[in-house]
This record gives C-alpha cells, sequence and structure tokens, in this order.
C-alpha cells in the first residue's frame, strides 16, 4: 500500500547506536531497547564509535562518559554527533561522581544524561522522549517536503496543529469530486489550498480556473460565468465560452463567492444541480463536468440568516468546510514563515539576508498581522531587499511595526514587572514553549538563546515541553 503524503503519525521507534566498553552492559541496555521496539547497534571502544558515527546516521546515541579508561570519552562522542550528525539526540550515561560533567555535556548540545546503576524504567522513559522528538522531526520534515513536492503549498509553511489538520482533510477530500468552501481572512492563503485540491485531485491534468465574485455585477458576472453567444449584447462579436466550459473536466474556483449578487447566485445553483449552463443570449443548454471550489472571508451561515446568500446554494458548496486560521493564531508558524519568505526573496533577487535577530524576531511574533501570510510575505521582501546586513534588525523593520524600543521592552517584559529576573526567565520560556507547541528548536530562534541552553533551563526549572 502507497503511504499517503499526510499520515499523521510515525512510530516513535529509532535506530540507536550504543557506546559501552562493558559488553555485559552494553548487552543490557541493548535487550532492554530492542524490546521497545528500537534498532540497536553495539559498539564497545571510542575508535569503532567514531567511524560508525561518520558512516552512518543514527537517531540517537547512548554513550557511557567514560570508555575505555577516557575519562571524557562521552563528550568525544557528543562532539563527533554535533559535527557529522546535527540533530541527533545523545544521552550520556554516567557515575554519580560525573555527573557535574554532564551538566557541562547538556550546555554542549547532549539530550540527557542517566546515572549508575541503570535504572531500567527511568533509562526507557528518557530514551521513549529522544525517540518521540527525532520521530516528530522527521514527520514534520516528510510532511513539509510532500507538501512543497505534491501539493504546491509554496507560501503555506509551518507545522501548527491547525495547519496539519488542514492539510490532513486536504489529502482525504482531494481525491474525491466533493465540493469545498473555504472560510479565511484575506491574505490567509485560500487560493493556494484550492490549487491544492485541484492538482491533488483526479482532475489534476485538466484546467484549475479561478474567478474573483467580489466586485462584479450581475451581468458581468453572469457573462464571465456562463459566457455569450455572437450578438447577445453590445460588441458581442464572437462566441465566447464562460469559465464553466473553460474548465470542462477540471475545476472552477469561486473566490469571495459570498459577495456574489444576490439574483446570480439562483443562476449558479441551477449550474451547479443540473450541471448545465446557458450562454447569455441563448436558449441551448450546454453540458459541463466541472468540479467547485468556492471560498469567502466573510461569515457565510450569518449572510444566510441575514438573507444576504441563498440557504439552499450555501449547502450546495458546503460540502466540506476548510477554516483556514488567520496568523494571529498560529503565530508559531511565523518564524518558518519568515525564513521561507527570506530564502525566496534571496533567490530572486540575488540578497544574501541570513535571518533575522532575536529582537526584531520577537516584534514581528508580537505583530498581530491583520494582512495574514501575504502581509508577511511583502513585509518579508521589502526588509531583505533593504537590509543595512546580513540579518535583519528591529531597525529593519517597517515603521507601521516597529515604533521603537519600548515597544520591544513593553513586548517582552510588560506582564512580568514585579517579579524576580528568575521568575521573569522562567515564565518568559514557559511561554515561549507553549507558543510553539513545546518545539525547542524554534523556542530557541525566538528567544535568541542555543537549543542546548534552553533544555539546560527547561531542566533547572522543571517546566513541562
Amino acid at each position: 500500500m502507497t503511504p499517503t503524503p499526510f499520515d499523521k503519525t510515525e512510530r516513535a521507534a529509532a535506530n540507536i547506536l550504543i557506546v559501552e566498553d562493558e559488553e555485559a552492559h552494553a548487552e543490557a541496555i541493548e535487550e532492554g531497547l530492542s524490546r521497545m521496539g528500537h534498532a540497536c547497534t553495539v559498539v564497545n571502544d571510542l575508535p569503532t564509535a567514531l567511524a560508525r558515527i561518520q558512516a552512518r546516521r543514527f537517531d540517537i546515541i547512548v554513550t557511557d562518559l567514560v570508555l575505555a579508561g577516557e575519562t571524557e570519552g562521552g563528550l568525544k562522542v557528543l562532539a563527533a554527533a554535533g559535527e557529522h550528525a546535527p540533530g541527533t539526540k545523545v544521552i550520556l550515561i554516567t557515575a554519580h561522581s560525573s555527573v557535574e560533567t554532564c551538566r557541562r555535556a547538556l550546555q554542549q548540545g547532549a539530550f540527557d544524561y542517566v546515572e549508575k546503576p541503570l535504572d531500567l524504567d527511568e533509562f526507557r522513559v528518557v530514551v521513549g522522549r529522544a525517540a518521540e522528538v527525532t520521530a516528530q522531526r522527521r514527520t514534520i520534515r516528510k510532511l513539509r517536503q510532500r507538501v512543497d513536492d505534491l501539493y504546491g503549498f509554496e507560501n503555506i509553511v509551518g507545522h501548527s496543529p491547525k495547519m496539519l489538520k488542514i492539510l490532513d482533510t486536504v489529502r482525504r477530500i482531494a481525491p474525491t469530486d466533493l465540493p469545498v468552501l473555504i472560510l479565511g481572512e484575506s491574505g490567509t492563503g485560500k487560493d493556494l489550498l484550492a490549487g491544492a485540491i485541484h492538482h491533488n485531485s483526479n482532475r489534476g491534468d485538466k484546467k484549475f480556473v479561478a474567478i474573483n465574485c467580489a466586485g462584479l455585477s450581475e451581468t458581468l458576472l453572469e457573462d464571465e460565468l456562463f459566457g455569450h453567444v455572437k450578438g447577445a449584447f453590445t460588441g458581442a462579436a464572437t462566441d465566447r465560452p464562460g469559465r464553466f466550459e473553460y474548465a470542462d473536466g477540471g475545476t472552477l474556483f469561486l473566490d469571495e463567492v459570498g459577495d456574489m449578487p444576490i439574483a446570480m447566485q439562483a443562476k449558479l445553483l441551477r449550474v451547479l444541480e443540473n450541471g448545465e449552463v446557458v450562454r447569455v443570449g441563448s436558449n441551448d443548454p450546454i453540458r459541463v463536468n466541472v468540479r467547485v471550489l468556492s471560498a469567502t472571508n466573510t461569515d457565510l451561515a450569518e449572510r444566510v440568516r441575514e438573507k444576504q446568500f441563498r440557504k439552499d446554494l450555501y449547502f450546495r458548496i458546503k460540502g466540506v468546510t476548510l477554516d483556514v486560521p488567520p496568523l494571529r493564531e498560529r503565530r508559531e508558524d511565523i518564524p518558518l514563515l519568515i525564513d521561507h519568505f527570506i530564502k525566496q526573496t534571496n533567490a530572486g533577487h540575488g540578497t544574501k539576508v541570513r535571518g533575522v535577530t532575536a529582537d526584531a524576531r520577537r516584534v514581528l511574533m508580537a505583530y498581530p498581522w491583520p494582512g495574514n501570510i501575504r502581509q508577511l510575505r511583502n513585509v518579508a521582501e521589502n526588509m531583505v531587499v533593504l537590509a543595512s546586513s546580513e540579518k535583519i534588525a528591529v531597525d529593519d523593520l517597517p515603521t507601521d511595526i516597529y515604533k521603537g524600543p519600548e515597544q520591544l521592552a513593553s513586548a517582552q517584559l510588560g506582564h512580568l514587572a514585579g517579579i524576580s529576573l528568575e521568575e521573569a526567565e522562567k515564565e518568559l520560556i514557559r511561554n515561549t514553549l507553549r507558543m510553539v507547541d513545546g518545539n525547542r528548536e524554534q523556542a530557541a530562534n525566538i528567544l535568541g538563546i542555543g537549543e542546548r541552553t534552553l533544555y539546560r533551563k527547561i531542566k533547572e526549572y522543571g517546566l513541562k515541553e
């Protein structure tokens, strides 16, 4: 069976390298982890371990701190993993007397450490956490790659729970002919979702035709959708097919359908129900086979209650509803989007901006983005082109977003006044982790600290991710 591009979960089993010079101890660790479903490779000396790390990628490395008399052999394993296999989680095993060294290892990027003699249950929990992190990152990486490759979501970037749920729904409904209603504020990428549905459907090799219904009169919209015959009105010099005919066999995307004139809604409903269009000035029906996707930034249910949108048409177009969240409701995706737009702009304009400073990122994260992704894209492009250095700083931000140092201070500390510095730091880390759904890498970027430092502080403060 071919795997779908939106498999929700990936089994938290990992490829693990065990580095332990005491063979009996190594065998016991291997047996305990293999029972959890992990694939284990055991080596008994430092040179072999270093060679394996360079030759093969492991998800997790479990290493004794002391190897064949080298009191900090495990730190050499950690350094090799950092150089040749970034992202690999290293867990150190140590005697109580070396705990301070392992704490130093956390600062250097170790995932965790456990003390001898091993409490097997506790050890399995630590390895299980590391496996879940690596599995989650693999899933997110594969999902984002497949989204780019298969769905053309170049500008829908992120892994917030709301967006992943929408993408999973897209995967399920795309192969069907169900009508889809996409709700969301202007600039949230509704058109990209519509295009993704089409390109992953059975109609993907046919036309995808879009029309914006906002601002068009009934007469003009009727002509655009259904076409006309020669002589139907002044200026109709030839027959012209409408969008329905042009999209025959494919998909028609009705953008801002909520703004369609009420009289036109009845004509659209007839076409959707009988699959026939009649050109303006003609009496002859033309059969069409079109899947209709619709989008609106209005509350369509409220418009139905206000008699501004036909109830029968509403239920006809809302076979499946996708409610795209505004950017302010998925702030954890903002850093990813910023980085994505920076790369796009660098490629398009030949610029070499490498990212944004921590302070600039905090301001951008705090901004409400009323124009959503469209606004963020435009701001990012302008900042990259006009940036005065390799990293975008607060002084590079538009004046309507950043109004001065007091804004940054307010965004950072306004709600923390009156508490100790330690409590302020703890609260800041806790809130940032909550905002990014526990993603340590993303939280570290936002906070402007290294991931290893963040992990150390998480353990110090006893925070839950």
